[in-house]
């Protein structure tokens, strides 16, 4: 893709990267993806990222220079802002703006949701469990009549959530986490960007496979969990 102005770095479990690649699809704009193993950086990625993290957005001049962005809030905004296509923050400063907050508001989220799916023992990954299911009912509250965030348009704010949602869906063929039970809108929402077509193509076909051996290769208390969810362990399930 040799005329393409933008290129996202990425990396095939980084749900930071997926935001990007979802606004990308969603504004209908071309672009180029790079990936990188983050378990050995490159020279050329260590040297135009800062903070040595994904996603990185290339933005290429039309004389030949090249600037990097970082952040995937910040290559959101600058793809909004840029980019032709269907608008995904509300026009009213007041609405943006809870928007906004709404989207940190998943950053933190996927923060518990580290330490859910690294958990080495029950007592940690009960009390990550918990702060999910906390965070996700007050979601619920948030939420209306959909099928979006904010209603009939999608917008940042789903960008930001679907990569969220796409971690259970692999959590839940190993074993039922309860994070979700009783919130009928979040479960929803959940359903309808699952089934976007920008949100699945965001991520390679084998990423549930590639997150199971993450799992593995963190010794994920999940793992050890039978398939009902009790908490009795087989003994074979740790064997």
């Amino acid at each position: 893709m040799p005329d393409t102005k933008l290129v996202l770095v990425s990396h095939h479990l980084c749900p930071y990267v997926q935001r990007a690649a979802i606004t990308l699809a969603e504004k209908g704009t071309p672009f180029e993806i790079r990936y990188v193993d983050l378990s050995a950086k490159p020279d050329w990625f260590l040297t135009i990222s800062p903070l040595g993290k994904v996603p990185l957005l290339i933005v290429r001049q039309d004389d030949g220079a090249e600037t990097v962005l970082f952040e995937s809030a910040v290559i959101c905004e600058y793809l909004e802002e840029t980019q032709p296509g269907p608008r995904l923050h509300p026009a009213d400063p007041l609405a943006r703006a809870r928007h906004r907050g709404w989207m940190e508001f998943g950053s933190s989220i996927l923060s518990d949701l580290w330490g859910f799916e690294t958990a080495k023992d029950e007592e940690t990954y009960e009390a990550k469990r918990k702060a999910l299911a906390d965070k996700f009912a007050r979601v619920e509250t948030e939420l209306k009549d959909g099928p979006f965030f904010s209603g009939e348009a999608f917008s940042l704010v789903d960008a930001v959530f679907a990569p969220i949602f796409r971690y259970f869906d692999v959590f839940d063929t190993i074993a039922p986490t309860g994070v979700f039970v009783g919130l009928r809108r979040v479960t929803a929402w959940r359903a309808e960007l699952a089934s976007r077509q920008s949100v699945r193509e965001a991520v390679t076909s084998d990423y549930p496979d590639r997150l199971k051996v993450f799992l593995v290769n963190h010794d994920a208390w999940l793992l050890k969990m039978p398939p009902d969810g009790s908490k009795e362990i087989p003994v074979k399930a740790i064997a």
